[in-house]
């Protein structure tokens, strides 16, 4: 299964995936890069980009609070969504992106197991998402998070399209 999907066999063969680890965060600017995020199940994955000027990137989180484990969190910002989505944002500005631009995505948030059992990570990583957003003044134009189902997250930096896949299915968000 190939991650890139583009309008010719020419022009697919020059992309490059790069897979965003759990607790990794990636931004880049380059037309053939496509990022990554592999079994989003309770874990939560944010692609932010800016078609204005051609900045993107992506996180894929596991917890939702840095507070469990402060020393982790400065080595990994990207392991917990109230910090790796500040990490995200500031990288994206830092290489040029504008804030009134940015266009948020979101993938994941499941309960794999069919429940949410006491720690409800999945559900708590979606609410510490939709918080840190909100208070960066960022909405959320697609998401598609809950349910039970693993899903992978994919930015295409060529122009901002952002895919999710499971179960066999292929969606734009």
């Amino acid at each position: 299964m190939t991650a890139t999907r583009t309008d010719s066999p020419q022009a697919e063969k020059h992309m490059k995936t790069t897979l965003v680890r759990r607790g990794e965060l990636v931004v880049g600017k380059s037309r053939t890069q496509v990022l990554e995020a592999r079994y989003l199940g309770s874990c939560l994955g944010l692609a932010v980009f800016d078609p204005q000027v051609g900045v993107g990137g992506l996180v894929h989180c596991m917890l939702p609070l840095a507070e469990v484990d402060p020393d982790k969190a400065r080595d990994k910002p990207g392991m917990f969504v109230d910090t790796g989505v500040e990490a995200l944002l500031q990288e994206i500005l830092a290489q040029g992106g504008q804030h009134p631009n940015l266009v948020a995505k979101m993938a994941g948030g499941a309960s794999p197991r069919g429940s949410e059992g006491a720690l409800g990570i999945g559900s708590r990583n979606e609410q510490v998402m939709r918080r840190i957003l909100e208070e960066n003044n960022i909405s959320i134009a697609r998401e598609d998070v809950g349910g039970t189902r693993s899903r992978s997250l994919y930015l295409y930096l060529k122009d901002g399209r952002t895919m999710v896949k499971y179960e066999g299915k292929e969606v734009e968000l």
